[in-house]
């Protein structure tokens, strides 16, 4: 988080100015209006997925233009809806910081005082950066989780990095053999070094973001297999999201897993975590990519077809029924 304090966002009848323009309006629900503050902060509230968006420039003069960027956050917060069936906050705060140079730098997500997004944009981002860009999602992943503490970070961060990919291949932005790919070449970066004293107690970057992610892929390979293909990680997570609220509430991390394992009717959350919490748990990820028919040749990946495995893989990343 940086040192530049945070002002919420008050709705946009309390920001109106007389000679403000008003409106323009999309297919559906979905509609854009922008206000003048005071140069350089805009305030552009968009509507998605039946939610206000109050979106804030700190900072203009994008190469790209703020209709690219507020179809960035529109693109973004309807991926993340789609795949929780609703997006995880009422109402969100998005702070866009402009800096010299280009692409999504990074973001910060808070719960309190209400659901916020800072993130840092470079004045030169192209449009093509900003359709693949993952930082906003991930961002927004974070609102469906209660907050954990300190030594649960691993969970925020590596369910965060698990699902931005899932996602984004459900709403049609990443391809789904592009995902494999990159799982296959980032998930050893989660597995423990010979020091490691299990997921709570080792808080390497490496740990905390793809030892998080490699947590969630195992935990919804084994719900799969458990339950005939027919619950999956994100029908825990769902649940876990609908009986909580998200980030603007705080549970412990045992209530979390009960959560998510009562929604697939498995205990599969809770005994992985009891697996892994204080153990440097190893998992064999070459018997993994086997049980998801992800094949490597020569450096690149090829998916298995037409078996019980890729009837798996490919289970996770498309459109949920229900």
């Amino acid at each position: 988080m940086s040192g530049r304090q945070w002002i919420p966002l008050v709705p946009m009848a309390a920001l109106m100015l007389p000679s403000a323009a008003a409106v323009t309006a999309q297919a559906g629900a979905e509609q854009v209006a922008t206000t003048a503050i005071a140069s350089p902060a805009v305030v552009t509230d968009v509507r998605v997925a039946g939610i206000p968006v109050y979106v804030r420039f700190d900072g203009d003069q994008y190469q790209v233009g703020q209709g690219e960027l507020i179809e960035w956050v529109r693109r973004s917060t309807s991926i993340v809806a789609e795949y929780y069936g609703v997006f995880p906050a009422s109402t969100l705060d998005i702070s866009i910081k402009a800096v010299n140079g280009g692409g999504v730098r990074g973001g910060k997500a808070f719960g309190q005082p209400r659901p916020s997004i800072h993130v840092t944009v470079g004045r030169a981002v192209s449009k093509a950066e900003l359709l693949a860009d993952w930082v906003l999602v991930h961002e927004m992943i974070h609102l469906a989780l209660p907050e954990v503490d300190d030594t649960h970070v691993w969970l925020a961060e590596g369910l965060a990095t698990y699902v931005e990919g899932v996602a984004r291949v459900q709403a049609g932005n990443l391809g789904a053999r592009e995902l494999w790919q990159e799982y296959a070449v980032a998930m050893p970066k989660g597995m423990p070094a010979p020091d490691d004293q299990g997921l709570d107690r080792t808080h390497t970057w490496g740990r905390t973001y793809w030892g998080g992610a490699l947590f969630c892929l195992l935990a919804d390979v084994t719900i799969r297999e458990r339950s005939g293909n027919r619950r999956g990680l994100q029908d825990a997570l769902r649940a876990i999201l609908r009986k909580s609220g998200g980030m603007i509430t705080s549970w412990p991390v045992k209530r979390v897993f009960s959560t998510g394992d009562a929604a697939t009717g498995t205990t599969t959350l809770t005994e992985l975590y009891q697996a892994m919490r204080e153990t440097p748990s190893a998992p064999d990820l070459h018997e993994l990519w086997r049980r998801l028919g992800v094949h490597s040749e020569t450096g690149a990946i090829w998916l298995e077809t037409g078996t019980k495995q890729a009837e798996i893989r490919d289970a996770i990343t498309g459109r949920p029924t229900r």
